[in-house]
């Protein structure tokens, strides 16, 4: 009886890690609402049944939802120190803890959607990550779409840079976006994504520039008359992930990940570019005053824009990152 009891305290000891390592959780935040019709969550369900079914189980996504882990640092932070194991994260959540993504900021870099994947899936991606690992502990799998950001305000429409002198822009929090703002003639305010809708609503800012997507997401229509669809930066979403966690995946759930991360984002991508393409029609829809510059008024915005982002960019983040982010620009372009 001894011996049988001796025995299976050994093997309940045997299956014990045996179970730690067969099960691992992936907590995976995003800060768009728990909806169907926002891209990031449709993405992080479609994540969560790819990678539960290919690892048989061995992962389990939670997925928390409409910036449930924190705002922008705090879920970055989590990020590094790896008590968050995925996130899809703004480029301004992303620059609180690896400021060059700051260089995405940099306007009017592509000549259309499909020219803005080339870039982001070209061999440019990996030498961010590889950048970003080292410095932070965090890899970024890739990038999806946060919307062609257009600007948009409470006082009159914008069809030319001299409507926007003397507005207050809100911006979320980059150094890039402020340059950007400010080279137009307006004057930029950085604030949190979750403190927007309010920051409009008490009219601490005229106006700001977003996706069509976030435009609807936080309902910032309700305090915006006009929208410009200037389309003056590609914003994105990165899909992050701690290296700490990421690193210690078999081969078969790494893979999974991976996996995982591309069927995601051709959904984010496709979801969020329909969006973009019917700008007009769902902005007018929503109850404001859609005005759609010409190619000569987008080429003045651009002419006073980016050179000053750009040279910003060289000076504060480095050349050798702007440098190489305009050759994967040129090098994709059809």
């Amino acid at each position: 009886m001894k011996f049988k009891t001796l025995a299976a305290v050994m093997g309940l000891a045997l299956a014990l890690p045996l179970a730690a390592h067969a099960q691992k959780t992936l907590k995976y935040a995003h800060f768009q609402p728990a909806k169907d019709d926002q891209p990031k969550h449709v993405a992080a369900l479609a994540f969560k049944e790819h990678v539960e079914k290919a690892t048989k189980g061995s992962i389990k996504v939670e997925i928390f939802p409409a910036g449930q882990f924190g705002k922008d640092q705090p879920t970055m932070e989590a990020l590094r120190l790896g008590t968050l194991e995925m996130a899809v994260a703004h480029d301004g959540a992303i620059g609180t803890v690896h400021k060059p993504i700051g260089v995405l900021g940099i306007p009017f870099l592509y000549d259309n959607h499909e020219h803005a994947w080339r870039v982001y899936d070209s061999a440019w991606l990996k030498g961010f990550s590889d950048d970003m690992v080292k410095k932070t502990g965090i890899r970024a799998l890739g990038f999806a779409d946060n919307g062609v950001r257009h600007f948009t305000n409470s006082l009159r429409p914008i069809q030319t840079p001299a409507d926007m002198k003397g507005m207050k822009i809100r911006i979320q929090p980059s150094p890039v976006f402020k340059a950007l703002v400010e080279s137009l003639g307006a004057s930029a305010s950085a604030i949190p994504w979750g403190e927007l809708p309010t920051a409009l609503q008490q009219k601490v800012v005229d106006g700001q520039e977003n996706g069509v997507t976030n435009i609807l997401a936080a309902s910032l229509y309700q305090h915006q008359k006009y929208a410009t669809l200037d389309g003056h930066v590609w914003s994105v979403h990165g899909y992050l992930v701690s290296d700490r966690f990421y690193t210690r995946l078999t081969d078969v759930e790494r893979k999974a990940v991976d996996e995982g991360v591309q069927k995601a984002m051709a959904i984010h991508r496709k979801m969020t570019a329909e969006q973009d393409n019917n700008a007009k029609k769902i902005l007018e829809g929503v109850g404001m005053q859609v005005y759609v510059p010409t190619a000569a008024q987008i080429a003045e915005f651009r002419k006073l824009a980016q050179p000053p982002v750009r040279q910003w960019a060289e000076s504060e983040i480095g050349k050798d990152y702007v440098d190489a982010l305009f050759k994967a620009v040129e090098a994709t372009r059809k």
